[in-house]
């Protein structure tokens, strides 16, 4: 059930999702108890249908008491309690609260450095949301310095063809674009665009993107030069 809503929140049929994720959790409650980590994933999930929504004090209420719960239950340093703060965080940030999401981000970068290490593929994550936290707010070269650490480490550790490569690459492309490198951000796309081809395949939805946005900053560029 829980899975069968999720084929519903992916294809944007809200009360569909939520009806399944209500009952889920309600069933989940009752069976397993409120503080079971399966509960908590209900919650979660039923937090996240909210968020695509809109909803942003529904989901705001069930994530806080599943991070919450979960510090409790699990402690604050237990992987599925970072992932909750994880998700508050970016609860935060599609609201465009970013004090908010940058302090939880910091926290969740920070443990996840201690307990799991710097080059951690959840650390990274955790830094690439931190950055995209500063991205948001125009503070482009905390963002760049955590995006460039990002990519050099997946680079060294997932290979330059790893999909999570490519992303930090895109993400730093966005990054040097937003402060004016656009010579060097158009380059960092091609390199986008070249890698993703052979990984994705020409027709994937990432290439077409990538394409879309490497001929808008060719054409600004060009208009620029004129």
């Amino acid at each position: 059930m829980a899975n069968l809503a999720l084929t519903y929140s992916d294809q944007g049929r809200w009360t569909e999702a939520e009806e399944l994720n209500v009952q889920v959790m309600k069933t989940r409650k009752r069976v397993l108890g409120a503080e079971h980590p399966s509960t908590l994933i209900s919650m979660n999930n039923l937090a996240l249908t909210y968020s695509d929504q809109g909803r942003w004090k529904e989901a705001e209420e069930l994530d806080v008491q599943v991070m919450e719960t979960s510090v409790r239950v699990l402690g604050a340093e237990h992987p599925d309690t970072l992932t909750n703060m994880n998700n508050l965080a970016s609860m935060y940030m599609n609201q465009g609260r970013w004090t908010e999401a940058e302090e939880l981000n910091v926290q969740v970068m920070e443990t996840r450095k201690r307990v799991l290490g710097e080059e951690h593929p959840n650390t990274l994550t955790s830094m690439a949301s931190l950055a995209s936290t500063y991205w948001k707010q125009g503070r482009w070269k905390e963002a760049e310095e955590l995006d460039v650490q990002v990519m050099e480490t997946r680079k060294r550790v997932l290979g330059e063809e790893h999909p999570d490569t490519l992303t930090s690459m895109n993400n730093l492309a966005y990054t040097l674009k937003g402060q004016g490198e656009d010579n060097a951000a158009i380059v960092l796309m091609e390199s986008v665009l070249q890698l993703g081809r052979r990984v994705f395949g020409p027709q994937h939805p990432h290439i077409t993107s990538s394409l879309a946005t490497l001929n808008e900053w060719k054409l600004e560029n060009i208009k620029m030069s004129n």
